[in-house]
């Protein structure tokens, strides 16, 4: 039996109400991920004194990004309301931007294809925290060139956590995988500084390997470089052939991907395999 015949068996194993269950939670967590991508950002401008935006995650309550309408209950409803309304808001039927669905369609998709990988809930539960954080590192990333402590820093803690009790990663393994990471980028960090006198990447990328050397311990960081490298490299090649080549090219969603492929590699056997 090959190993995607071995990976089939113990997904359906579990059942499709369980799956429906994981896929309901999926898009409950890209909702909340849409607040978080949008709101976080103006809370730190805020805080830094660059916005007078008065946001945070909780106030003001949602509403039309537009006409400032609060949308009711059934109009906040994860990708269904964006159907329901046919993209445009109740009130002023200005246009809704189409990355609320899409950002909550493709939480929702990662949370059941993490589903049918990890059959073991324990497993899962760890997994599906580590991706609703990755993710939503990413997207800030993308839209800001920010990789907020208030994501990463928690990140790395969890991690810790997580190994701490399952020990499927040994903890000193995961201390030491953090320190590596943080360490690894800062110096090359400065080792480009020095040579060319530009700023290769950004402190929060340091932090986000930081984080993912707690959740893959130090063993794995030289796979997972090498795979977010090769990642970066194609994104690079992606946007110049869009001619959307700027002169930053963000590094967090190649780090975050590897690092889950990664993470999910060590958490399944048969996932495993595939990779070799």
């Amino acid at each position: 039996m090959d190993e995607w015949q071995l990976l089939s068996r113990a997904a359906l194993s579990q059942g499709w109400p369980y799956h429906s269950c994981i896929t309901l939670l999926g898009l409950l967590a890209g909702s909340f991920l849409n607040v978080v991508v949008y709101r976080l950002p103006m809370a730190i401008g805020r805080a830094e004194g660059k916005s007078k935006d008065t946001f945070n995650l909780c106030f003001p309550a949602s509403h039309c990004p537009a006409c400032k309408h609060a949308l009711r209950y059934w109009q906040n409803i994860p990708l269904l309301s964006w159907v329901i309304l046919q993209g445009r808001c109740h009130y002023c039927h200005g246009a809704i931007s189409p990355s609320y669905p899409l950002t909550e369609g493709f939480c929702a998709a990662g949370f059941l294809a993490l589903a049918l990988m990890l059959p073991d809930p324990a497993t899962l539960f760890a997994t599906l925290i580590l991706f609703w954080f990755l993710l939503a590192l990413s997207l800030i990333d993308l839209a800001t060139y920010l990789l907020p402590d208030s994501l990463t820093l928690p990140l790395l803690w969890i991690g810790l956590l997580v190994h701490s009790v399952s020990g499927k990663v040994p903890l000193q393994d995961a201390v030491y995988g953090a320190a590596a990471g943080y360490l690894a980028l800062w110096l090359l960090y400065w080792a480009v500084k020095a040579i060319t006198g530009k700023e290769g990447m950004g402190y929060g990328d340091f932090k986000l390997l930081a984080a993912l050397g707690a959740w893959v311990g130090w063993q794995m960081l030289p796979r997972l470089c090498i795979l977010a490298a090769l990642t970066g490299m194609i994104f690079a090649l992606v946007s110049k052939g869009r001619n959307q080549m700027t002169k930053q090219i963000p590094f967090g969603p190649s780090l975050a991907s590897a690092g889950l492929l990664v993470y999910v590699s060590q958490q399944s056997e048969s996932v495993w395999l595939m990779f070799q």
